[in-house]
């Protein structure tokens, strides 16, 4: 079944808060030779779009002059925003435009090196990198027929955040990385507590890559084996005590919001080509698992924008899912699906390794962004029972579409080449064009460019200042509370001069159902931010990017409870962030003072 577009409106010129337009100037707008901006923001989403929509004359059924002004309309209405590397490169010489990677990394000096060389190379063109470090020997582990002995992992890791620091990506943003190592390694101690003094491996975000084996034994309070990967046998060369291990993990993690936990064995028993190759690393922030040498390119659509105007907003569930325009919602899905696929055809690839993987499994990664924001917009609560089960709706819609966009695409295209085999097959959810579909991204910086709040993040806070762009301040407010306290009769200059410099309205004289309706993250209790995660989650094929930000006295115990809760609720990975727990953090909750 071939999607025939329709003509549909949208702003000549987006709607974008002075925040959107500093992001853009400074870090995606085409400029010229003196350094300047040469292009405007309606002019950017002109030339992606044509760009993304130049590959469907190569495509069965394409048609570039009718799938071009769509997408464009798309992008100017801030509905739909590709990741940040197709909006910076798409219809410029680089023509790199996917967003996540990961690269093996093999047990030899030479292959290390290989290693390094390509993260740089996908640094330079404003892509993330993820690393597997379970391959290489451990520390002190003898070096072939030398006298020599290994580095470790941990030392080859700031190898290339060494190299990471040095690359400027496209001359917009530093290279991310993520750092990923099995809990059975020898090494795993070591790896956990890599970042315990600031200043190291300041390019990385690390996860130990925790197996079903370690939390068997942590539940039974026994023992598991760590397995050296010199011999690549299996061998057991020692044992540590679950608990300990678990312990160290969590205390780490509330010093500084590090290690998270990626559960491998989850991840790779919903790989849908696990046929072919196992995932053992993940793009930075976690939200796509990927074998190695695959890619994936993400978009993120702007749920608010698709709220009816007038609808109410009475806090009930019937109201709020009256209040969604579900058929122009399921409608930009399916023509987010359609854009998705078309990058992968228009993109230049850093590497031929990474282009033939790519294009035999041809992953996207679909989502939402402004989550929060449409439930405060639809009266409710992030912590209750009614946003959790129209996340549930609203997420197994985008499954639904997702999977009836991509079906369609196979048949006028042709399935992924990986199918045969694959687990869509064995399942019969197939044929699809992509082996993966959606995912949840954190959207920190094209969330900034919508005008909403990140992925499914509650509000981080109503106030406050976001440290970007090499020392510039940006600070922010959320106009809807405003509004509301406005619309309300609670508004006064008093309150919001106080609201700015918190970051928060609890406490102060707000009815308290508007105090937990504009709740912010650290004041939501951690099973609320899990129940979200865990309900996309069930509908996500990729992963889910969450954070559960936890306030500044929180314990290490506290930690240590919701990494459990994430395994017992089938979550494919866990993050947390104590606040302040790390100097220079992105965002500071309040406005910059004059003190």
């Amino acid at each position: 079944m071939r999607m025939a577009p329709r003509s549909v409106e949208a702003p000549s010129d987006p709607a974008l808060t002075p925040s959107a337009r500093t992001v853009l100037a400074r870090r995606y707008l085409r400029r010229d030779a003196r350094g300047d901006p040469a292009e405007t923001p309606a002019q950017l989403f002109e030339r992606v779009a044509a760009a993304v929509a130049a590959a469907e004359a190569g495509l069965p059924g394409g048609d570039p002059d009718a799938w071009r002004p769509r997408f464009a309309a798309r992008l100017r209405a801030l509905e739909l925003l590709p990741n940040s590397p197709t909006l910076m490169n798409a219809g410029r010489p680089d023509g790199q435009l996917a967003a996540c990677f990961v690269l093996p990394v093999e047990d030899s000096l030479a292959r290390i090196f290989d290693a390094v060389k390509h993260a740089a190379l996908i640094h330079q063109t404003g892509g993330g990198t993820g690393f597997a470090f379970s391959r290489l020997r451990a520390h002190g582990d003898a070096v072939g027929d030398s006298a020599g002995v290994a580095s470790g992992p941990v030392a080859f890791m700031k190898v290339i955040d060494a190299a990471t620091e040095a690359i400027r990506q496209g001359g917009a943003r530093r290279g991310a990385n993520m750092g990923i190592l099995r809990v059975d390694h020898p090494d795993v101690l070591a790896f956990v507590e890599a970042k315990s003094r600031p200043g190291v491996l300041e390019n990385f975000n690390l996860s130990v890559a925790v197996t079903d084996a370690f939390m068997a034994a942590l539940a039974a309070g026994g023992t598991y084996a760590l397995v050296s990967p010199r011999n690549g046998d299996g061998a057991e060369v020692g044992r540590l005590p679950a608990r300990e291990v678990w312990e160290r993990i969590a205390a780490a993690a509330w010093a500084s919001g590090e290690p998270g936990l990626v559960f491998i064995d989850r991840i790779n028993a919903d790989n849908p080509t696990g046929h072919e190759a196992a995932i053992e690393s993940t793009n930075p922030c976690g939200e796509l698992p990927l074998p190695p040498f695959d890619s994936c390119n993400l978009g993120s659509i702007a749920l608010p924008r698709f709220l009816r105007r007038g609808a109410p907003a009475d806090g009930t569930l019937g109201a709020a899912r009256a209040a969604l325009d579900w058929e122009r919602l399921g409608e930009a899905v399916r023509e987010a699906v359609r854009f998705l696929d078309d990058v992968i055809e228009a993109n230049t690839f850093p590497l031929p390794e990474i282009a033939a993987t790519t294009r035999r499994n041809r992953r996207i990664g679909l989502g939402p962004m402004g989550w929060a924001e449409l439930l405060m917009r639809a009266g409710l609560p992030y912590d209750s029972e009614e946003a959790v089960l129209l996340g549930a709706e609203v997420a197994a819609f985008f499954q639904r579409e997702a999977r009836a966009a991509s079906r369609a695409l196979a048949a006028e295209r042709g399935p992924f080449p990986a199918y045969a085999g694959s687990r869509w097959e064995r399942e019969g959810v197939g044929p699809l064009r992509n082996a993966t579909l959606l995912t949840v991204a954190p959207t920190g910086t094209i969330s900034v460019i919508a005008g909403t709040t990140s992925g499914i993040e509650p509000l981080f806070a109503l106030a406050l200042t976001r440290h970007v762009l090499d020392g510039a301040a940006l600070p922010e407010t959320f106009p809807f509370f405003e509004e509301v306290a406005r619309r309300e009769g609670f508004s006064t200059p008093a309150l919001l001069a106080e609201v700015q410099r918190r970051g928060t309205c609890r406490g102060l004289a707000v009815p308290p159902r508007f105090q937990r309706l504009f709740a912010v993250a650290r004041e939501i209790a951690p099973e609320w931010h899990l129940r979200h995660q865990a309900t996309w989650q069930r509908f996500v094929d990729n992963a889910v990017s969450k954070t559960v930000n936890l306030p500044a006295d929180a314990t290490p115990a506290d930690v240590a409870r919701i990494y459990a809760l994430a395994y017992e609720w089938s979550c494919k990975g866990i993050t947390v962030y104590r606040d302040q727990s790390r100097p220079g953090q992105v965002l500071e909750a309040g406005l910059p003072t004059d003190d």
